[in-house]
């Protein structure tokens, strides 16, 4: 009894801690090797190894590695791939010309299997290549059915290889990154009352169990180049685009991703900064919801400063949100007789005192639309005679107003407006500034010009950030959507 003790306590294998990867790569002498790993498709090194002249080298820590995917670099931007986990103790051994063919892995079952794996595969994939060759050359009918009867056996036994692996070794990493690259299985859908099949069951079905193979919550899975892809593909594609269908499936994902600290950090990131960056409409409130459920609260990995930053940047962003209703400002209307009576004379050009006072919610409209511009804008000047011109033949005579904000100051700004406005014969809509005042550029926030809203009778906010010939069909849009509520 005494004699195991002391062959326990004085065994290596049974303290040894950090990991020690000998490679060795025929072909090769005198070089460095660089050990990297994937975080979504970015490579981060971890350790280098200088290959001697019989192409030997060690990567060696005391400190394990996390699991994960990781590459071996060589020169010549040559590299082959590897799986990590528990056991980070072994040699692999291979030549510069075919990583996959002559890989051999010692002391790595997670390796081995994944090296036949894709032994299997390269075979597989040259079979499959040369059947959708013959298909595409075909001209015999019943030759290409029984060509894509043999493409999909192909899929099959792919399947059924990666099912058997997961089946035999259902706690090594290899099987669930195998399984990670599994689409799900789709039953056939249900049949209706009416005899039909139910048209819309698959895809509940397919958004319901999306995730069945993919464990996003396995930070080893956060260290591959399958994650982005599988996320954002069901964050853009499977949901339905819409922010009150988008926030509750986030919701989900998120407070299930707190389980790794490290997923939830990717995760949040990775969402948040698409949807900051998403220039389509609405989704805003994606992003706002974002920042103040997660963002501000638990982003323990940000600083003070961006933090701070963020909680202004949603401050001016929430009451705008689609749906909301809009700020009120006063304006200053100038009629079209000003414009007109200083046409030629400077001074009356430059005079600030004129026109009568607005408020944004005493106009009378069906709809507004708001068109924040500013002369010196090269994108204005092309836009807003755009969208005078749709104005004048198909939204005036349907109460729905045009309220143009100049949003240049000064005498100058003033002097280019009145020219601009009598240039392009601007006079049949609301012509506004404020000369006093810049408090709804920041109740707008309007940094840049020109910015287009739309506003339903009680000023609710039911477009933004558009252009012109999109004023008309959104209107009617909305309004079909109204008739059918």
């Amino acid at each position: 009894m005494i004699g195991l003790f002391f062959a326990f306590l004085f065994n290596p294998a049974s303290f040894t801690q950090g990991y020690d990867i000998n490679i060795r790569i025929n072909g090769l002498s005198d070089t460095i090797a660089i050990l990297g790993h994937y975080v979504s498709n970015s490579m981060y090194p971890d350790d280098t190894a200088w290959l001697d002249q019989n192409g030997f080298g060690v990567f060696k820590d005391d400190k394990k590695l996390p699991g994960g995917m990781y590459v071996i670099y060589l020169p010549s931007t040559k590299f082959f791939q590897i799986l990590i986990d528990e056991d980070q103790q072994f040699t692999l051994e291979s030549d510069t010309f075919n990583f996959i063919n002559t890989l051999k892995a010692r002391g790595t079952e997670e390796n081995t299997i994944f090296y036949d794996f894709q032994r299997f595969m390269k075979t597989l994939s040259e079979e499959a290549t040369t059947v959708q060759e013959k298909i595409k050359t075909s001209e015999n009918e019943p030759e290409k059915e029984e060509l894509k009867k043999r493409l999909k056996k192909l899929g099959d036994e792919r399947i059924s290889y990666i099912n058997k692996v997961i089946q035999d070794n259902p706690k090594l990493f290899v099987s669930t990154f195998l399984k990670a690259t599994l689409d799900i299985n789709v039953p056939e859908p249900p049949i209706l009352p009416d005899g039909k099949k139910d048209s819309v069951w698959q895809y509940y079905y397919f958004r319901n169990h999306y995730f069945d193979n993919f464990d996003y919550t396995d930070s080893r899975l956060l260290r591959t180049p399958l994650i982005e892809g599988k996320v954002m593909d069901f964050v853009t594609k499977i949901i339905p685009q819409i922010p009150d269908s988008i926030i509750p499936y986030l919701d989900i994902m998120l407070d299930k991703s707190k389980a790794d600290s490290n997923v939830f950090r990717y995760m949040l990131i990775t969402i948040f900064n698409y949807f900051a960056k998403s220039n389509v409409m609405g989704m805003d409130a994606v992003y706002i919801h974002l920042a103040e459920k997660y963002y501000i609260n638990d982003s323990w990995w940000s600083d003070e400063k961006f933090i701070t930053d963020l909680k202004e940047r949603i401050e001016k962003a929430k009451p705008l949100l689609i749906g909301k209703q809009a700020p009120d400002m006063e304006l200053m209307m100038i009629p079209a007789d000003h414009f007109l009576a200083a046409e030629n004379d400077t001074a009356l050009k430059r005079f600030p005192h004129i026109g009568s006072r607005i408020t944004l919610h005493s106009i009378d409209a069906s709809y507004l639309v708001l068109a924040f511009w500013e002369v010196d804008c090269g994108h204005c000047q092309t836009l807003i005679p755009q969208l005078y011109e749709i104005y004048e033949k198909s939204l005036k005579n349907k109460n729905i107003k045009v309220l143009a904000v100049s949003t240049l100051f000064g005498e100058e700004g003033k002097i280019k407006w009145i020219d601009f406005v009598n240039k392009h014969k601007l006079y049949d809509w609301m012509n506004t500034w404020n000369p006093y005042s810049y408090q709804y550029k920041i109740q707008y926030d309007i940094l840049t010009t020109p910015q287009f809203f739309i506003l339903d009778q009680d000023k609710k906010i039911i477009a933004k950030r558009i252009g012109p010939e999109q004023i008309e069909p959104l209107i009617n849009a909305y309004e079909s959507m109204i008739k059918k509520q």
